[in-house]
């Protein structure tokens, strides 16, 4: 029954619809996008920043290469970097919460005090600094993003396990003999889920923005095409100066699109868990 509910607000909503559809052809791009791409991304020639043409349907870059191409082939990085923060993010965010909310004392201020910490701290400053100290890799930026990201989830999810650890089900389970680990995963956890899984959502956007982020600055891994490394070498060769639109308005474009539809979807499974949210709008 939730699940029909669910795919209704996803069906019978633009919102729904849309963010779909954008994040389905992203997937199917960063799947294939090699394979459809029109030229071989890195393939240089004559062409310099050339403009949109029947050959060249995005024109081109300042070494000659397609930006279609590009576009293409830089989409697997953003997806892949997206999703993968976003785990390793729950995950440590899910860990953290729940053995901060659930066993108290110590454990919960040392806990929560670790999550105030990488709240307070300005995010992209650390990721920066982070990623400078490290080297360059596609492992390194996920690995950087993700650990930077987990204390919002972290903080969500300790204030449901607060209330969860004073439920009756879970006082008889604990009368009943059962063991912290048990009770943590058959009554703490698949309650948690559904915050864990829309605040999973919004962080793949703020992921897919701090990879662009990282890359424009230069700190993203250099043997691979984004998004983020796309306008990074426009605005390096004076594309906009140039008058080159072709070769910033695209990349940017797509990063854009990208994270209003996962902000999207994140929105409106927060309202399909919070039935409040939805009357208010």
């Amino acid at each position: 029954m939730r699940e029909s509910g669910a795919l209704k607000l996803l069906t019978d909503t633009w919102r729904g619809r849309f963010g779909v559809a954008v994040i389905l052809v992203a997937v199917f791009v960063s799947i294939f996008g090699t394979l459809i791409a029109p030229y071989e991304p890195e393939a240089s020639s004559l062409d310099v920043l050339q403009p949109p043409s029947l050959d060249h349907w995005l024109g081109t870059t300042e070494s000659g290469a397609d930006v279609f191409s590009q576009l293409l082939v830089g989409t697997r990085v953003s997806v892949l970097v997206g999703f993968a923060a976003a785990i390793i993010s729950a995950v440590l965010g899910s860990m953290v919460g729940i053995a901060s909310g659930y066993f108290g004392g110590w454990t919960d201020r040392i806990l929560d005090a670790l999550e105030n910490w990488f709240l307070v701290i300005p995010t992209l400053p650390l990721m920066i600094v982070l990623a400078r100290l490290l080297d360059p890799s596609l492992i390194v930026l996920i690995a950087v993003i993700g650990f930077t990201s987990w204390a919002g989830t972290g903080r969500i999810v300790r204030a449901q396990v607060l209330t969860l650890r004073e439920r009756s089900f879970v006082e008889r389970a604990r009368a009943l003999g059962a063991g912290d680990g048990y009770i943590i995963r058959t009554h703490i956890l698949p309650n948690t889920l559904p915050l864990i899984f829309a605040s999973t959502v919004l962080i793949i956007a703020v992921a897919i923005l701090s990879e662009a982020a990282l890359a424009f600055l230069g700190l993203g891994d250099p043997t691979r095409i984004s998004w983020g490394t796309m306008l990074q070498n426009a605005f390096d060769s004076g594309a906009p100066s140039a008058g080159a639109w072709w070769y910033v308005i695209p990349p940017g474009l797509c990063i854009t699109l990208l994270v209003l539809a996962v902000s999207l979807l994140g929105f409106l499974y927060e309202e399909y868990i919070n039935p409040r949210l939805r009357r208010e709008s």
